[in-house]
């Protein structure tokens, strides 16, 4: 706190902490993702690497047999996917850690599943499957969503959101391309439905912006962070057909794991 007054990073953890997702995607994303996979049993073990609070990790953790480590960068975010874990019956198998996706704190050739969604624009595409990749056995695959542009058409608001953001869109066969540079065979690419932005994450997120904003009715600083969110979802609603989350999907030549 600043005088008293939340900081806007207090107020993006506060934001999240609580939701099921902390961007968007769904149960049935997920469910998609892993058909293009195999056998359930080749993942003994995997990386959820920027995992939030866990919603998907404990998906992962529901359809595959191994064990689940996830990683966030805010350790409060890791923290509370090892109490969903427990509460959920998965505590022997899923922990949370605080870490840096850039920096895995792992052992070489570790996993056999990394997964990501939406997180990996924080270091960039390329340098996440570059550095992933020597986390993976041969063989391992890699799930990971980002944003990238869906139409030839490219509004500049759009682009102009996302390079603010940091996160400067391409187009799916440009980052096709770069995970096939990385080493990894393609298996697949889809894209995000609708609902998965509206429904999964902005409905919960404005519900508890909502109530932030009763929370703390004198700080300007909350009144900034609800309007930029509330700004993010018209942009959404005006242009979301050129633009969206894209899972890739990729394997590395080997022996199986």
């Amino acid at each position: 706190m600043e005088d008293g007054h939340p900081t806007m990073l207090e107020l993006l953890l506060e934001a999240h902490i609580g939701l099921e997702r902390q961007g968007p995607g769904s149960p049935e994303t997920v469910r998609r993702a892993l058909a293009f996979l195999g056998p359930p049993e080749r993942f003994q073990k995997i990386a959820d690497l920027g995992c939030g609070t866990g919603g998907q990790t404990l998906l992962l953790a529901q359809a595959l047999p191994g064990e689940i480590v996830g990683l966030d960068l805010f350790p409060a975010m890791a923290e509370k996917l090892n109490e969903r874990a427990r509460a959920r019956g998965f505590g022997d198998r899923v922990r949370g850690v605080a870490g840096d996706m850039g920096d895995l704190p792992f052992e070489r050739q570790s996993f056999d599943l990394i997964w990501s969604e939406g997180a990996v624009d924080n270091i960039g595409l390329e340098a996440g499957l570059r550095h992933w990749r020597d986390f993976l056995r041969p063989g391992g695959c890699v799930a990971v969503s980002c944003p990238c542009w869906l139409t030839p058409e490219r509004p500049e608001a759009v682009a102009r959101f996302w390079a603010e953001a940091g996160s400067p869109l391409d187009a799916v066969e440009t980052n096709v391309g770069i995970l096939r540079g990385c080493g990894y065979r393609f298996v697949a690419a889809f894209a995000l439905t609708e609902d998965c932005w509206t429904e999964h994450y902005f409905a919960p997120r404005e519900r508890a912006i909502q109530a932030m904003l009763e929370k703390y009715p004198e700080s300007a600083e909350m009144q900034t962070y609800a309007a930029l969110n509330r700004d993010e979802v018209a942009l959404y609603r005006q242009f979301g057909r050129h633009y969206g989350y894209v899972f890739f999907i990729g394997r590395l030549d080997g022996t199986p794991a």
